[in-house]
């Protein structure tokens, strides 16, 4: 595969091409993904997502393999326990945000029946498919990103600015942000 024209941001990087290859904009609609996806967004956000992927095992182990159900019962035991743990991005505010958004998580599955169903919403179910040349022409927000962002703030969440939604979205496939000459632009648009 190494014989690909990808986006360029993720180029010569293993671990980045395959994130790049195999989910970076692949619609996901298990709510137990989008979840990942939300927690891994929200820490982060001020830092490289190359350092989260880098980092990803790690959090995932220490958040309970990101079980939501879990999180949202953590005690400040194990709030102490992460801001000790070298592995993950060791920040009391999102840490303590992990567990707010958990908890708002399940307020929402519980009012739409999943979070896929309210997520999706945002772009009428249906990936949204942008021309980009070039990743750094790319937009850091939209109108639904800030929409979104403006909600999820008020539903409770945190570290949900619209620059982090965004960037979600990208990830979560709700837009298609691959490079007009990437391979997997091609391959995502003719799935939608």
């Amino acid at each position: 595969m190494n014989d690909l024209k990808r986006c360029s941001w993720c180029e010569g990087d293993a671990l980045y091409e395959a994130y790049h290859d195999k989910e970076w904009g692949v619609p996901v609609r298990d709510d137990a993904t989008l979840f990942e996806f939300l927690i891994l967004e929200t820490f982060q956000a001020g830092l490289s997502w190359i350092t989260i992927l880098r980092k990803r095992e790690n959090f995932k182990e220490a958040f309970d393999e990101f079980d939501y159900k879990k999180i949202a019962e953590y005690t400040e035991d194990k709030i102490q326990e992460l801001l000790l743990n070298a592995g993950i991005i060791r920040n009391k505010l999102k840490v303590r945000a992990a567990i707010t958004n958990a908890q708002a998580f399940l307020k929402i599955q519980n009012e739409f029946g999943s979070f896929s169903n309210y997520i999706w919403k945002f772009v009428e179910n249906k990936p949204i498919q942008n021309t980009v040349e070039n990743y750094k022409k790319a937009p850091a927000t939209s109108e639904i990103s800030d929409l979104l962002s403006k909600d999820l703030k008020k539903r409770g969440f945190k570290f949900v600015g619209s620059t982090v939604m965004y960037a979600y979205m990208q990830a979560v496939g709700m837009v298609n942000d691959h490079e007009e000459n990437c391979y997997r632009n091609r391959v995502l648009s003719s799935k939608n």
